[in-house]
C-alpha cells in the first residue's frame, strides 16, 4: 500500500474526472465476458456453478395427474347435487404404489397426497369432508369435479426450457434439476483469479512487526471474499513496491489467470507503480470512482487477463470489491443477469456527516426496535483505514452522490452483509 498524496486525500468530496458508481459498474460489466470452457458436472457437485447451456425438460413435472391432499379420489360426475352421494370404496393409492385398477360409477379410491390419480377418477375430496362407514363413503354438497388434484405438466411442460444458460445454480436449482431427473449439468469451467497485495510495510503473518511495518489483512479478506464465490484463486503474496518486480508479477499473472486482482498502488503518490505500469503493459479504462470510501480503483486489460486494483485501504478494498468487482467477477463465471446487492430505506439512529460529491458507504448496525421497526445505526468509527468498523458491522449505510448531512431520525437506505460479505 503506498501513500498517498494530497491531491487523493479522502477530503476532497468532488472531483470531475471520477466516474459514478453506476458509469463505474456500467463500463466493468461491459468490458468483460464468460470465460470460455465447460465442464460436465454431477448434480451433487454443481452447487455454486453457472450453466452453459439451458437445461430443457424431456418430460413433465410432475409425470402424471396426482393427489394435492390426503383424501378419496373418485369420479366427478358422482358428486351429489344435493344430498349425499355414498360411494364404495375399492381399494388405496399410495405415493408411489398406485392403484392402478379403474374404477366404475358409484366407486372411489382412498389416496394419500402425491399418489397418482387412479384410472377414471378426477376428483380428490379431502378426507375432512367424507364420513367413512366401513367401506362405506359418504360425500356432501359442495365440492366441484376436478378440485385438489395437481395436472401432469403443472409445474414444468415437456420440452420447456426450465434453466436458461447462465443461470446460477442455487440449492433450489438443484432440487429443481433433480425433479427433471438430471444426473449431471454442463457448467462453465471455474474463474482464475490471481491476487496479490503491494507494498514494502506490508509484513507476513507470524513474523515480528518493524518500525513502521503493518500486516496484510487485504488479502485475507479478499482471498474470503474471493473463495465464497467459488473461483480458482491463486495467491501470489505480497509485491514489493519496485517497477521490476511490479512488471514481473503482472506478466505472471497474465500468463496464468483471467483476472488479476491488486491491492494499493493506485493513487496518484509517489511510490504508487501498479497505474503506471497497467498503463504500459496494457490499457486503463479507469481508475477513479466518486464513491466513499474507495475512488482510486484501477480497472483495465493486461492482455486477454482483467485487471482490477483496489485501493489499500482495508475499508476501501471492501467496499470497491464488492460494489464493482463481484458483479463484473460474475459477469466473467457465466451468470447473465448479474444481481447487485439490494438497499432498503430504514430509519436512522445516528447523526451521519456527508458532503456531497460521493457516494458514501458508511459501516452500520441494522436491528429491530422493540417495537419490531428496523433501524440503523453507524459504527463508531468510519475511517477507510479501520478494518474492525466491517467487523462490527452487518450493513453498508447508502448515502447517494448529492446527499447531505443525515439528521438522527431520517431514512436512510441500507445494504445488509448477508448474503453479500
Amino acid at each position: 500500500m503506498a501513500h498517498t498524496s494530497p491531491l487523493s486525500s479522502c477530503r476532497d468530496d468532488h472531483d470531475p474526472d471520477a466516474l459514478t458508481l453506476e458509469q463505474a459498474r456500467t463500463r466493468a460489466l461491459a468490458q468483460v465476458s464468460p470465460v470460455r470452457g465447460r465442464e460436465c458436472l454431477m448434480l451433487r457437485l454443481a452447487l455454486g456453478r453457472v450453466l452453459a447451456e439451458p437445461v430443457i425438460a424431456d418430460a413433465p413435472v410432475p409425470a402424471h395427474d396426482n393427489a394435492a391432499m390426503d383424501g378419496y379420489a373418485l369420479m366427478g360426475a358422482d358428486l351429489p347435487r344435493q344430498g349425499k352421494a355414498v360411494l364404495d370404496s375399492i381399494g388405496t393409492a399410495w405415493a408411489g404404489r398406485p392403484f392402478m385398477d379403474a374404477i366404475g360409477q358409484g366407486q372411489c379410491v382412498r389416496i394419500m397426497t402425491g399418489a397418482m390419480i387412479p384410472p377414471g377418477c378426477n376428483t380428490v375430496i379431502m378426507q375432512e369432508h367424507v364420513e367413512v362407514q366401513g367401506q362405506r363413503v359418504h360425500v356432501g354438497t359442495g365440492h366441484r369435479s376436478g378440485e385438489n388434484i395437481r395436472s401432469a405438466g403443472e409445474d414444468i411442460r415437456a420440452g420447456q426450457t426450465v434453466l436458461a444458460a447462465g443461470t446460477l445454480i442455487t440449492p433450489a436449482r438443484l432440487g429443481l434439476l433433480a425433479s427433471l431427473g438430471r444426473v449431471e449439468v454442463t457448467v462453465h469451467r471455474r474463474l482464475r483469479v490471481a491476487l496479490f497485495s503491494t507494498g514494502d510495510e506490508l509484513i507476513a503473518l507470524g513474523k515480528p512487526l518493524p518500525p513502521g511495518g503493518i500486516h496484510d489483512s487485504n488479502r485475507h479478506t479478499l482471498s474470503g471474499m474471493l473463495t465464497r464465490l467459488g473461483v480458482d484463486l491463486i495467491d501470489m503474496g505480497v509485491v514489493r513496491d519496485e517497477p521490476r518486480h511490479l512488471r514481473e508479477a503482472f506478466e505472471e499473472a497474465a500468463r496464468c489467470a483471467d483476472v488479476l486482482i491488486t491491492t494499493g498502488g493506485v493513487s496518484v503518490g509517489e511510490a504508487d507503480f501498479v497505474r503506471d505500469l497497467l498503463g504500459e503493459l496494457g490499457r486503463i479504462s479507469f481508475w477513479k470512482v466518486a464513491i466513499k470510501p474507495g475512488r482510486p480503483m484501477a480497472f483495465g486489460h493486461l492482455g486477454q487477463t482483467v485487471f482490477m486494483g483496489l485501493p489499500g485501504n482495508p475499508v476501501s478494498a471492501a467496499v470497491t470489491f464488492y460494489q464493482i468487482v463481484q458483479p463484473a467477477l460474475r459477469r466473467m463465471m457465466g451468470e447473465i443477469e448479474v444481481s447487485l446487492p439490494p438497499c432498503f430505506p430504514v430509519r436512522c439512529l445516528s447523526d451521519l456527516k456527508k458532503r456531497p460529491g460521493r457516494m458514501e458507504f458508511q459501516r452500520g448496525v441494522l436491528s429491530q426496535a422493540d417495537d419490531g421497526e428496523w433501524v440503523v445505526r453507524a459504527t463508531s468509527s468510519q475511517g477507510s483505514g479501520i478494518l474492525s468498523s466491517m467487523s462490527e458491522a452487518n450493513c453498508f449505510i447508502v448515502l447517494e452522490l448529492e446527499q447531505g448531512p443525515v439528521a438522527a431520525g431520517d431514512l436512510v437506505k441500507v445494504q445488509p452483509f448477508q448474503g453479500l460479505i
